[in-house]
């Protein structure tokens, strides 16, 4: 399918797509950093994911054509790749076998989204944070130790208060987890991050 692709270069801050839009392409990252995000009923903005290289995305609306599910914003410059839904059904036709690579990975889309629900509803904000944390300096391909995102960013991703996040990472600098400084952190104990994101499975 990779014949049919287009190639889509996104600035800093620009918008792939919104939620509640009509979803007919699917996508794969090439470069750079999105943001998925959604709106809750009270109009505050909620950060949900950050999608790197290789992550594809937009496969919900092959199933079940409608609206968007989220808004996705690029945090850096990103390339993605995109083919149109009729192409990529016309080689699902063609290729039967990708029928199960399809399935599987708007499977692990709505394993994801479960995961994020039960966090979100069952988890102190601590593990949520912690988690969050882990996931945002771990991009899969490379580990760092840096994050540069502000507590008002971070506490979108958690669906909380920017009061809230501060104490929390106050509290993990005292504890010599963390070093904050401005416009990000710095984690200085990853396994002890690691415990407390684990809290409620331990």
């Amino acid at each position: 399918m990779t014949e049919l692709a287009v190639q889509k270069d996104l600035k800093k801050g620009e918008v792939l797509f919104e939620e509640g839009e009509q979803g007919e392409t699917l996508y794969a990252m090439v470069s750079g950093t999105l943001e998925v995000s959604v709106i809750s009923s009270d109009g505050r903005k909620l950060s949900l994911h950050v999608l790197h290289q290789g992550a594809v995305f937009g496969e919900i609306c092959l199933f079940d054509p409608g609206p968007r599910t989220a808004t996705l914003t690029a945090l850096e410059p990103t390339s993605v790749m995109a083919i149109r839904n009729a192409d990529v059904l016309q080689a699902l036709h063609e290729t039967p076998s990708l029928h199960i690579d399809m399935i599987q990975l708007a499977g692990k889309r709505l394993r994801w989204m479960g995961s994020q629900l039960s966090e979100q509803v069952f988890l102190p904000l601590p593990a949520r944070l912690a988690r969050k944390i882990l996931h945002l300096t771990d991009a899969g391909l490379v580990q760092t130790e840096k994050l540069a995102m502000s507590q008002s960013d971070l506490a979108e991703f958690v669906g909380a208060s920017r009061e809230a996040v501060s104490k929390t990472l106050a509290t993990w600098k005292a504890d010599g987890l963390i070093d904050l400084s401005r416009g990000g952190l710095l984690l200085r104990d990853r396994p002890s991050l690691e415990k407390i994101a684990d809290i409620v499975e331990s």
